[in-house]
């Protein structure tokens, strides 16, 4: 066990689905830490995600701007940082504060191989359980109890605020996403929407709203287009008030399993065993449904996503059956 530590720096900075995947890292050290105060550096944007979290002592925000950010976080006289990003910029804020630090495994080389020569060799591990290799020389371990999402009180939405029709139990199905090839297409929505049992709210940004639109046009009465009516902790509270979510594989996906909701993961250019799939306690992972096309050649095509399907096709999200899908998704509230 390390000596006493007062202050750990913890750092990610992007994106909003992988702040919450460090959320049980963070509950582990400041639970099994006695007297740590626990700081967290990321981009300003993350904040919100944040914000409300117990565990936190003080939140520190990039703004691609290290100048005077350095010398504060050097005036803290840190006792340790763990590197849950481990890029070029983690490594310039160690070399500037210059105290111990681990970073967690980022299996980049592996996940090469696979976009590129589509060989899988890929450990059977999640990021979540990676993280925790960096905190693993202080003594932390995984209490096995999932991710945290705090929502904060000016965010939370009454169930009393939503249509009359919903507060007896909806579905929330969150139809954006950073990249177009990790995005269900409208179509395909609007088929679950159609034959699901429960009412349904669409949740995205602005951005998708237009698609949003197209879905409630083609799925009918029922489904109510929340897309850039609601900010990300106010998405966050409409998730937790849901029956059952079904998602891309986006942050909203990570918020999902932070309130152990039954999940469906739809997954395209992207694949599970990147080690990203929603994150559930033991008993638990029965919520968990993916959704993907197995065996495809050309999956995965990157690690990350692309504005257009590189082969044109789209096989990965096209052929994608529903039947399973909405079989998961007819649940009572």
């Amino acid at each position: 066990m390390f000596p006493v530590l007062r202050k750990i720096l913890v750092i990610r900075f992007s994106s909003i689905g992988d702040i919450v995947l460090t959320s049980a890292v963070v509950r582990c050290l400041k639970q099994q830490l006695k007297d740590a105060e626990i700081h967290f550096l990321t981009k300003t944007q993350n904040e919100p995600v944040l914000r409300a979290n117990p565990y936190i002592d003080k939140i520190w925000l990039y703004d691609h701007n290290f100048s005077d950010l350095i010398p504060q976080l050097k005036s803290q006289r840190f006792g340790f940082i763990i590197d849950l990003h481990h890029n070029f910029r983690s490594a310039y804020v160690k070399r500037q504060i210059g105290v111990k630090s681990a970073s967690f495994p980022k299996l980049n080389i592996e996940k090469w191989m696979a976009v590129h020569l589509k060989i899988n060799i890929l450990p059977d591990i999640h990021i979540v359980d990676r993280y925790f290799k960096a905190a693993g020389s202080l003594g932390i371990f995984n209490d096995g109890l999932g991710l945290d999402y705090f929502i904060p009180a000016e965010d939370q939405v009454a169930l009393a605020s939503l249509p009359e029709t919903y507060r007896q139990g909806f579905i929330a199905i969150v139809i954006g996403g950073k990249h177009n090839t990790k995005i269900f297409p409208p179509e395909k929505v609007a088929a679950v929407c159609k034959t699901v049992s429960l009412p349904v709210i669409l949740l995205g940004g602005k951005e998708d709203r237009e698609h949003g639109e197209q879905i409630v046009k083609q799925a009918g009465a029922g489904v109510y287009n929340g897309c850039g009516l609601f900010n990300l902790n106010q998405s966050a509270s409409v998730i937790y008030l849901a029956s059952a979510v079904m998602t891309n594989d986006t942050g909203l996906m990570h918020v999902a399993a932070a309130f152990n909701k039954r999940i469906v993961s739809v997954w395209g250019n992207t694949i599970p065993a990147f080690g990203m799939y929603p994150y559930l306690p033991e008993k638990f992972k029965s919520n968990s449904l993916i959704a993907e096309v197995k065996g495809l050649p050309c999956r995965p095509c990157s690690k990350i996503g692309f504005s257009t399907c590189p082969k044109k096709h789209f096989k990965c999200m096209n052929e994608i059956n529903i039947d399973p899908i909405v079989n998961f998704l007819k649940v009572q509230p």
